[in-house]
C-alpha cells in the first residue's frame, strides 16, 4: 500500500489469525451477511466470525448475482461490515473482478484497505462456466497471496471456491486435482458449493490438505452431520438474505391485502436493533 494510514491494524492481523484459529480449531460456522445491518445481527446472535455473500449484497445494491458488481462496490460495502463488527469478516470476492492475476492481486488489496481477514476467490470464469484452467486459477490465487504480503496482511486467509460441482463441470477426481494445485498456490481452504453428499464430502475431506468448506441449504445436511464428514467450515450463502426478503415480501403482502400486521409478531425491537449501531 502507499501510506502508512492503508497498511493494516494489529487488529485486522489479529482477525486474521483468529479466522484461522476457527478452522484450525473446529468447525466455524458463518452466517452470511449482505451489509453493514445483517453483519450486525449476526454478530449479535453470537457469531464468531462473518462472511459475506457475494449474491446479498449485489441484491441490496439492486444488482443481480454472478459478478454483475464491481470491485469498488464490494469493497465498500466490505468497509461498512468491518466497521460495524469487532469479528473476522471474510468476503465474497466472486472471480476477482477480472479475469487477470493482476486484477486479482488489485482486489485483493482494495479488501485489505477495506478491512477484510480473508476472502473467497471463485475460479469460474463466468456464472454457469467455464472454469479457468487449473494452472490459470492457480496463477489468480498465488497473485492474491502475493497481493495479501504486499499490502502488509500475509495472514489473509485465501479461500478458493471451485465450481466444479456446483455447475456439473466434473466430479471429485476434478476437485481433487484443483485442491492439490490451489493449494499449492498458497489457498488456505477449499471451498466446494453445491456438494452436499456426506459420503463424497468426507471421501473428499481425507484426501485433501486443505481445510473444506461446504454450503448448507434449506433442506440438505445440518452442521453436526457436515462436521461429521469432515468439513472444516460451513456457510449459508444468500440462504438468510433469502429469508429475510421473504419475511419482507410476506409483511407487504399482507399489509397490502388483508391490511394486517401478523407477520411483523416476534420481531427485534426497534431499540433493540437500534443499540446495534451505536459503537
Amino acid at each position: 500500500m502507499s501510506t502508512d494510514a492503508t497498511l493494516p491494524t494489529t487488529k485486522l492481523r489479529e482477525h486474521a489469525l483468529r479466522l484461522r484459529e476457527l478452522v484450525a480449531d473446529g468447525v466455524l460456522v458463518l452466517p452470511n451477511a449482505w451489509d453493514a445491518g445483517s453483519a450486525a445481527v449476526i454478530a449479535s446472535a453470537g457469531a464468531a466470525a462473518v462472511a459475506t455473500t457475494s449474491g446479498g449484497v449485489s441484491w441490496s445494491l439492486g444488482r443481480g448475482d454472478g459478478q454483475q458488481l464491481g470491485r469498488e462496490d464490494m469493497a465498500a460495502v466490505a468497509r461498512r461490515i468491518t466497521a460495524a463488527v469487532d469479528l473476522p469478516v471474510t468476503v465474497d470476492a466472486e472471480g476477482g473482478y477480472g479475469p487477470k492475476p493482476a486484477d486479482v492481486a488489485d482486489t485483493v488489496r482494495a479488501l485489505v484497505a477495506a478491512g477484510a481477514a480473508g476472502v473467497n476467490l471463485e475460479d469460474s470464469a463466468a456464472p454457469g462456466g467455464p472454469l479457468f484452467p487449473v494452472a490459470e486459477q492457480a496463477a489468480r490465487l498465488r497473485a492474491a497471496r502475493e497481493a495479501a504480503a504486499e499490502a502488509g496482511l500475509p495472514e489473509l486467509v485465501v479461500n478458493a471456491r471451485t465450481d466444479v460441482f456446483l455447475f456439473g463441470l466434473g466430479g471429485l477426481d476434478d476437485v481433487l486435482a484443483r485442491a492439490e494445485a490451489y493449494a499449492e498456490a498458497g489457498a488456505d481452504g477449499l471451498f466446494v458449493p453445491g456438494l452436499l453428499d456426506l459420503d463424497v464430502l468426507a471421501r473428499l475431506t481425507a484426501a485433501t490438505s486443505l481445510p473444506v468448506n461446504a454450503m448448507a441449504v434449506a433442506g440438505g445436511p445440518g452442521v453436526a452431520e457436515l462436521a461429521a464428514a469432515g468439513v472444516r467450515r460451513i456457510s449459508v450463502g444468500t440462504g438468510l438474505a433469502q429469508a429475510a426478503y421473504t419475511a419482507a415480501r410476506r409483511a407487504a403482502a399482507e399489509l397490502l391485502g388483508a391490511g394486517t400486521l401478523a407477520e411483523l409478531d416476534g420481531s427485534l425491537g426497534f431499540g433493540e436493533l437500534d443499540a446495534l449501531y451505536r459503537r
